[in-house]
């Protein structure tokens, strides 16, 4: 693990292969209350393949240093980019999941000169409505009030299929110690910034660079929101995954490493 002041902040990362070049960097982008450990999996996968894959901690979450009260998917995006400054990485594949994926899109609707090519897994695009908001503040209200270790309980069926919180006990273990481990006011931060996000309809119509849209095939969050994108995407492919709930690259890390790498090897 090492560790970067960015934007005044600690930020926590991994790089699979530190002082290397710089034209085949690949940037995973965790989601909420989960850190740069969800990413283990592909860290040891593509850096095999020669890629150099960066795998930070976003502020507040993992080792990273926590700010309190609200960040906002813009600050994560900063931090990313400023990570690949500090590293003197021009620009990447940036692959982003559930919450990560925002800061993706955040990442390419601010600084497209630094995406290579963009990789979307389970996320949503659209803003939050009123209701959406609330939802969001309140949780992370709860989250303050009472820490983390019943909201990881209480998520855990929808962060993975509740099938396989059964049939892959390793995974549903590591996914609820991930979340329990998650700083609480990281955790709430990051949830009520999310509150307020873009929308990034515009953004995905006019991305340019080759694009990826991975979904589980049960996702309980998707509400058709992958096929969303992919549509609005002129040059990606969409993979569902089967057997695969909210979080594919954990629960079916050898078809999702597949997907991705057939992605990579055209790019």
């Amino acid at each position: 693990m090492r560790t970067a002041t960015i934007n005044h902040t600690a930020i926590a990362y991994l790089d699979s292969a530190p002082g290397a070049g710089t034209d085949r960097v690949l940037l995973l982008l965790h989601g909420h209350a989960f850190d740069k450990s969800m990413w283990d999996r592909q860290v040891q996968h593509f850096g095999a393949l020669g890629w150099r894959v960066l795998a930070p901690d976003l502020r507040g979450f993992g080792e990273s240093e926590v700010t309190p009260g609200i960040v906002y998917t813009e600050e994560f995006a900063a931090d990313a980019v400023g990570l690949l400054d500090a590293l003197k990485v021009p620009s990447a594949v940036v692959l982003g999941y559930s919450m990560g994926g925002q800061v993706a899109m955040e990442i390419q609707h601010s600084h497209p000169e630094r995406v290579r090519a963009l990789a979307i897994v389970d996320t949503v695009p659209q803003a939050e409505d009123a209701a959406g908001r609330r939802r969001r503040n309140t949780t992370a209200d709860r989250l303050v009030a009472e820490g983390m270790h019943a909201y990881a309980s209480d998520v855990l069926g929808v962060m993975i299929a509740a099938y396989n919180v059964q049939a892959k006990p390793e995974v549903a273990a590591k996914v609820l110690e991930m979340i329990r481990r998650s700083p609480a006011a990281g955790s709430a931060a990051a949830m009520r910034g999310r509150a307020s996000r873009r929308d990034f309809a515009e953004t995905l119509a006019a991305v340019t660079v080759p694009a990826l849209v991975i979904a589980g095939a049960d996702d309980a969050f998707d509400g058709g929101a992958a096929a969303r994108m992919h549509e609005l995407m002129p040059h990606s492919t969409f993979v569902r995954i089967d057997g695969a709930g909210h979080t594919p690259s954990m629960e079916q890390p050898e078809a999702f490493n597949a997907a991705l790498e057939e992605f990579l090897a055209k790019l």
